[in-house]
């Protein structure tokens, strides 16, 4: 069974971050499990212009295939202006509409401010739903004092979320 985390953040590391140590801490929970983070940093992925993904660079198409052939995904984003990141609604865009269909998906929101905590759930999770994906009761959300001088997750609670809904989400895909 795969996995794969999302990072849909440009700027800054502590979506990649916190989406790596879900990964991370499901690994813990399930050996058998394979685990990749697609930091879209690393990819240029194009703006949707309406034409067929054949028509897109490489790293477009990877990225989407990427995401087409993982059995779960946990999607991170940054909550810039109350919402989720351009780039990840971007990259959205890309996705057959039942591409999470058989899926479950995972929710990571890092924002600086705590007023931020429920975007996921009003601004991801429709998409997420949209999409076809099975999401677990939890999610996750990070906020910026939670990361130590080093940028390594240090407050417990986060980490036992992180851990819980890792623990969720295998056992909906497996029920699956």
């Amino acid at each position: 069974m795969k996995l794969l985390g999302i990072s849909g953040a440009l700027a800054g590391s502590k979506t990649a971050i916190a989406v790596k140590e879900t990964l991370n801490i499901a690994k813990q929970q399930d050996e058998t499990l394979e685990t990749e983070l697609l930091d879209l940093k690393d990819y240029d992925v194009e703006m949707v212009k309406g034409y067929p993904l054949e028509q897109y660079n490489e790293d477009t198409q990877n990225v989407v295939q990427k995401i087409l052939s993982a059995d779960m995904l946990v999607i991170g984003t940054p909550i810039y202006q109350a919402s989720i990141s351009g780039v990840l609604k971007n990259l959205f865009d890309h996705i057959p509409q039942e591409a999470f269909d058989g899926k479950v998906v995972g929710m990571v929101a890092t924002a600086g401010s705590e007023k931020h905590y429920l975007v996921s759930e009003y601004h991801l999770k429709p998409i997420i739903a949209f999409l076809k994906g099975t999401l677990p009761a939890r999610n996750v959300f990070v906020h910026n004092s939670c990361f130590d001088e080093k940028n390594k997750i240090t407050n417990e609670d986060v980490l036992t979320r992180m851990e819980k809904m890792s623990q969720e989400m295998i056992k909906l895909q497996k029920a699956l």
